[in-house]
């Protein structure tokens, strides 16, 4: 089944006669994949909405400055730069079908230019090295049940490493396939938790906290031999053990898989707002986003911007 957000791009294109035809044209005629026009659906809806709610109502009449001011508004976000040269990719390429069918009279993102790339962005995890760091823990072991807990909890919420140690049994809405976290400034938030992560969790609370439970214990979800609450440093060697077992060759921390849920998030087309809400920055501006162009989207781009691409 789509994403909620395809669904909506889909209904975008629909909508825009002009974009189901850039759509068509995209897989019939250059025969990309359905990934590739998926994520142009989304990159152009975006582009859409943006128009739409600067009062451009039909996408023949944006003007460079619009571009520029999409451009803009994205880095204001927390984009990263990759990701915004990928949404301004399809923009182009949009503009550049539109003048050569004769359905619009120029291309005004011919000049605009992405911004330029950041460095020294932390390690963000694909996909099949987060798969492969959670079958790492001993299941057949009590410590290992909480430590694929933990690992889940971390991907599936996004928490930084002082919000999962002070998470307490009430905190867990499970029922409501939630949780309830305390951040910075004890500003609460809530965080939907997938049915994988809930299950390990459950299980974890069921069949291993008991035996971990000590007379000073609390509500604390996540305890260590002693029934105590664990440390910073304490999940950071337990998940840097796990990464040296599941032999991925990265700086791993827990922060690390803070910055590859938002990632994978966007990636699958989810909204930066939304994503801010669950990483629970209070300015949408701080919320930085660690994203990897899909391969179809780097060709793109080379044949975008590269004079003999």
């Amino acid at each position: 089944m789509p994403s909620d957000d395809l669904q909506a791009a889909q209904e975008a294109a629909r909508a825009h006669p002009l974009l189901e035809q850039f759509i068509t044209h995209l897989s019939v005629e250059r025969g990309l994949s359905g990934n590739t026009v998926d994520a142009y659906r989304r990159d152009l809806a975006r582009y859409l909405r943006f128009l739409g709610e600067a009062g451009v109502g039909d996408v023949r009449q944006a003007r460079e400055a619009d571009v520029s001011a999409l451009v803009r508004a994205l880095d204001g976000v927390g984009l990263e730069p990759a990701s915004i040269a990928r949404g301004l990719s399809a923009v182009k390429t949009f503009h550049r079908f539109l003048a050569s069918e004769g359905l619009a009279a120029g291309d005004p993102a011919e000049r605009v230019i992405p911004p330029r790339m950041r460095r020294g962005l932390p390690a963000v995890l694909n996909i099949f090295e987060v798969e492969r760091l959670l079958e790492q823990p001993d299941l057949t072991t009590p410590l290992g049940v909480r430590d694929r807990a933990m690992l889940e909890t971390l991907y599936a919420l996004g928490v930084r490493v002082s919000e999962l140690i002070a998470l307490r049994t009430s905190d867990l809405l499970l029922d409501a396939e939630v949780v309830r976290v305390i951040g910075k400034g004890d500003k609460e938030r809530v965080v939907p938790v997938g049915a994988e992560a809930m299950e390990h969790v459950l299980y974890y609370l069921r069949n291993v906290r008991p035996q971990l439970v000590k007379p000073h214990s609390g509500d604390v979800v996540f305890l260590n031999w002693r029934g105590r609450r664990l440390t910073r440093m304490a999940v950071w060697k337990m998940l840097k053990g796990y990464t040296r077992k599941a032999e991925i060759q990265k700086d791993v921390s827990p922060h690390t898989l803070r910055h590859s849920f938002a990632t994978h998030l966007l990636e699958g087309g989810a909204d930066l707002r939304a994503v801010q809400e669950m990483l629970g920055h209070a300015d949408i501006s701080t919320t930085q986003i660690y994203t990897h162009l899909d391969r179809e989207y780097l060709k793109e781009v080379h044949r975008t911007f590269h004079p003999r691409g």
